[in-house]
């Protein structure tokens, strides 16, 4: 059964806000925690990498998977432009969706900074959690946390265009498969970027919404490119990379 765009686009908002919701909400909290025992701490200050397979999995890998199984038979279940963006440039997607997926993850993903707001409150939503928001950590240079966002990435699209796109693939496990590349992805960016590896939505809403009130968190717009470049980049390298290993028409490289 073919759905249609409009369709799509709300089945897009939907399960991006669910996902930039329950993924950065769980590091609001996670921050407001941390805060109340470790006042000038950050995430992993008490229980070290605790905190981030909380974050990583609870919020966002476990979240996604649910998402993808509930929306992937409408949509797909992108939920990230990155992942868009990789099928665009593999032709897996028409133009006019792509469009229009990206256009409903950016409204979602606003949507649920906006919502997370009106639940934890400027103080500790935009100030203590910064809404989630991704940034390097101290030690970390900006082509430092580029390349990290580009690898993890693309072990996100990679397993997508192997399990979701690839007509071989077992339709069973696409959910569970990627909602594992997510957790894992994020579990290794975590203390470097904050994990993002989904750019305009889930990286762009918390800088857009911690500037709207005023940016208490002391948010760089500049970092900002780092988590728009780097996902792409890397999305784009591994979609156009599976397509070339899985069609047996590519030209084989001599050994």
């Amino acid at each position: 059964m073919e759905y249609s765009l409009s369709r799509k686009m709300i089945a897009e908002l939907v399960g991006t806000f669910l996902l930039v919701f329950f993924g950065t909400g769980s590091a609001i909290g996670a921050a407001w925690i941390v805060h109340t025992y470790v006042p000038t701490g950050s995430i992993g200050a008490l229980g070290g990498f605790a905190e981030w397979l909380a974050v990583s999995w609870g919020g966002f890998g476990i979240t996604a998977m649910a998402v993808i199984y509930t929306f992937g038979k409408i949509s797909g279940g992108h939920i990230n432009p990155a992942v868009t963006i990789g099928l665009l440039v593999t032709k897996s997607i028409p133009g006019k969706n792509a469009s229009g997926y990206i256009l409903a993850q950016f409204i979602g993903a606003i949507i649920a900074s906006l919502c997370l707001l009106g639940i934890f409150g400027v103080d500790i939503g935009a100030g203590i959690g910064a809404l989630g928001a991704n940034a390097p950590a101290t030690g970390i240079s900006f082509s430092q946390a580029m390349l990290a966002e580009i690898v993890g990435t693309f072990l996100l699209v990679l397993v997508v265009m192997g399990v979701a796109v690839d007509k071989k693939a077992d339709p069973g496990v696409y959910g569970l498969s990627i909602g594992m590349a997510i957790g894992i992805s994020l579990t290794f960016l975590g203390h470097i970027t904050g994990g993002c590896i989904n750019p305009p939505a889930r990286g762009f809403s918390p800088y857009l919404v911690n500037f709207l009130v005023g940016n208490p968190a002391g948010l760089i717009w500049t970092n900002y490119l780092i988590l728009l470049i780097g996902p792409i980049v890397g999305g784009i390298i591994a979609a156009l990379l599976y397509k070339f290993l899985a069609n047996p028409n590519s030209k084989e490289i001599s050994t």
